[in-house]
Formats: C-alpha cells, sequence, structure tokens
C-alpha cells in the first residue's frame, strides 16, 4: 500500500508564497510520476504541475512562472514552490503519484487547503 502525507497548505495573501510538501511511503516505484492537482469549489479537480522521476516537468499554463514543482527520489517527497499567488488559486491541493507495471496504479493524498486572500 502507498501512503501520501501532504503538509504546508494555508492562508496567505496574495502575491505572497507558500511551499507545499508531500512525502510518499510504501511500495512506490522509482519509476513514476508525482504530482499536484487542485479543486476548488464547483469546479473539477485539475493538473497543476507534475514531475517524473527523471526530472522531466509539467505544468498548468495558469501556474507557469509562478509555481516549481521539484522531487527528492532518497526521500520520494515532492514539493510545489508557489509564488506571486492570487485569489483564483484557492482550492484544495492533492498530492498524486502513479506509475505503470503490468497496469496504471495511482494513489492520492488526503488534500490540504489553500486560500488566498484578495
Amino acid at each position: 500500500q502507498v501512503q501520501l502525507v501532504e503538509s504546508g497548505g494555508g492562508l496567505v495573501q496574495a502575491g505572497g508564497p507558500l511551499r507545499l510538501s508531500c512525502a510518499a511511503s510504501g511500495s512506490i516505484r522509482d519509476i513514476n510520476v508525482m504530482g499536484w492537482y487542485r479543486q476548488a469549489p464547483g469546479k473539477q479537480r485539475e493538473l497543476v504541475a507534475s514531475v517524473t522521476s527523471g526530472g522531466s516537468t509539467n505544468y498548468a499554463d495558469s501556474v507557469k512562472g509562478r509555481f516549481t514543482i521539484s522531487r527528492d527520489n532518497a526521500k520520494n517527497t515532492v514539493y510545489l514552490q508557489m509564488t506571486s499567488l492570487k485569489p483564483e488559486d484557492t482550492a484544495v491541493y492533492y498530492c498524486n503519484t502513479r506509475w505503470f507495471f503490468l497496469r496504471d496504479y495511482q494513489y492520492w493524498g488526503q488534500g490540504t487547503q489553500v486560500t488566498v486572500s484578495s
């Protein structure tokens, strides 16, 4: 079984920074993708950013240039450094990991609230 534990959410003023962390534990394949998704009230969950175990990154257009995703493979931890936060970034942020080995595997964290005040 795989567990993802997020931390770092909270309340921040517009324009400020915030850093999220997600530590994964359990039976994790070395080759995987880790990422962050978010879901605002009344909206669908959307991808914010992802990073492969090889270091390739992918960002949503809305966060490019403001958010940076990184990972520490030795610690099975992924980070999301958020800067220049906007009220529209307010959402529950979910950590995710997935890989393929004979079949698709995907796991989610419990979510952490990020609230950006104007």
